[in-house]
């Protein structure tokens, strides 16, 4: 990896000219991509299969006033900690996941598209004693109109994990995570990514996303976590809207009780803010908190899934010897690339490669 070199100021038509922080070396940028595919990460979490049902609109049906959708196709994604996989994969790294699926169509859905990827499936753990989680959009239009929402299903497990199970995540997360160059930890609230066994990790470098409990990780060994800006408003019971004195105070707080060295909040439309503790040592490239505008439109395809985009490339990114600065940069790229796809989708090393080159084009 080269050294870091001195910042250059940048321009875009994608930028906000009210931008905070407009400087990045994207040449150093290209190098941390370059360094992809030589990292290993461990990605221990809640697996869910997110499942697209498309539909024509062919009437109103006599029965109740809704829509009687005529079956186009179904299509499945890798969601939750498999997206996470499925990205890390995508940018040309190696993906270990670390889950538990049930013994059903949908675990067997998810074991078939990481087999399609030769990914190492052997930290995903099988159980009779509940379903995979899956979670099923019915999208409806008509024949040449963009597909809308109509509804969504989750299914969800209605119990804990079996111990059995719990003990078999616990010795693959810990065997890995002391070979791996970073365990990413991803949170859904199922239970295969639990405070407690991650406090039993030893890991040189652990990011967390927790959908749910952000707190409760509170000196679990976490270097650094990438929660959106409602998950710390829940966290604190507070509002933050457009207030970055608030956004400021909270993130600073939560920072300093999880006991981490970094804190990226992602704030949809309005980008991302990168918090970074004293003891951040050589990661740190600036003072806290930094916010870094949003790239790419701000009228998104489809949201579903970005937060396993970001956590990916961000924790990728440190791997590969970035701070946490130029991490986020990158994260905020693969944001807004993969939000004007539709489904769950990731983002390849080659589309991040092109968005840098473009950007450093028009700086």
């Amino acid at each position: 990896m080269s050294p870091a070199r001195k910042s250059t100021k940048r321009a875009s038509a994608n930028r906000p000219a009210h931008a905070a922080d407009a400087t990045i070396d994207l040449a150093r940028l290209l190098d941390i991509v370059a360094a992809f595919p030589r990292q290993t990460i461990a990605v221990v979490g809640d697996l869910v299969l997110d499942e697209f049902v498309s539909g024509e609109i062919s009437r109103v049906s006599r029965e109740a006033p809704v829509l009687i959708l005529r079956h186009r196709r179904t299509e499945a994604y890798p969601g939750g900690a498999a997206n996470a996989a499925n990205n890390i994969a995508e940018l040309g790294a190696r993906a270990i996941p670390i889950g538990a699926v049930g013994d059903d169509e949908g675990g067997e859905k998810l074991l078939d598209l990481f087999r399609a990827k030769n990914m190492d499936v052997s930290g995903i753990f099988r159980t009779g004693e509940r379903p995979t989680t899956t979670k099923t959009r019915y999208l409806a239009g008509w024949t040449h109109t963009t597909e809308q929402q109509v509804l969504r299903v989750d299914r969800e497990p209605g119990s804990a994990l079996p111990e059995k199970i719990e003990r078999a995540i616990e010795r693959k997360a810990r065997a890995v995570a002391s070979r791996a160059d970073a365990v990413l930890i991803s949170d859904y609230g199922t239970g295969a990514a639990a405070p407690s066994l991650v406090r039993k990790l030893k890991s040189k470098l652990l990011t967390l996303d927790s959908r749910y409990r952000l707190l409760e990780f509170r000196d679990a060994g976490v270097t650094a976590a990438t929660p959106n800006e409602s998950e710390i408003e829940a966290a604190y019971h507070a509002r933050v809207g457009g207030d970055l004195g608030k956004l400021g105070e909270l993130g600073a707080r939560a920072l300093r009780e999880l006991g981490a060295e970094a804190l990226v909040v992602t704030r949809g439309k309005d980008g991302l803010s990168v918090f970074e503790s004293d003891s951040a040592g050589a990661r740190v490239a600036s003072h806290s908190p930094r916010h870094i505008p949003i790239y790419g439109s701000e009228t998104p395809v489809d949201v579903t899934g970005a937060g396993d985009t970001v956590i990916a490339v961000f924790t990728l990114a440190l791997a590969a010897g970035a701070s946490y600065l130029e991490a986020a940069h990158l994260a905020n790229y693969a944001g807004g690339i993969v939000v004007m796809k539709r489904r769950t989708a990731t983002v390849t090393r080659a589309e991040l490669e092109s968005a840098l080159a473009r950007e450093a084009a028009h700086a």
